[in-house]
C-alpha cells in the first residue's frame, strides 16, 4: 500500500512540474488556435498548450491506471 502512495504522489509531483514548466514556457506564443468541442469553442490557445496539455493528461491518466491495475488483490 505505501509503494502504490508512493507511485500516486510522484506522478502527481511530476504532472504538475509538467504543467508549470509548460504555462512558463509558452508565455510569449504568438499562434492560436481554437478547439472546437461538443458543446462550442474554446478561447484562442497556443497550439503549444493543446500539444502539452493533451500529454500531460494522458501521463496522469496512463500511470494512474497502470498503478491501480498493477495493485495486488486479494485472493479469496
Amino acid at each position: 500500500m505505501f509503494v502504490l502512495l508512493k507511485k500516486f504522489i510522484f506522478t502527481i509531483i511530476l504532472n504538475s512540474t509538467l504543467l508549470l514548466m509548460l504555462i512558463v514556457g509558452i508565455q510569449n506564443r504568438s499562434y492560436r488556435k481554437r478547439v472546437n468541442l461538443l458543446i462550442g469553442e474554446t478561447v484562442n490557445l497556443p497550439i503549444s498548450f493543446i500539444v502539452g496539455i493533451s500529454f500531460i493528461s494522458g501521463s496522469l491518466i496512463g500511470s494512474l491506471v497502470i498503478n491501480s491495475l498493477s495493485f495486488p488483490k486479494d485472493k479469496s
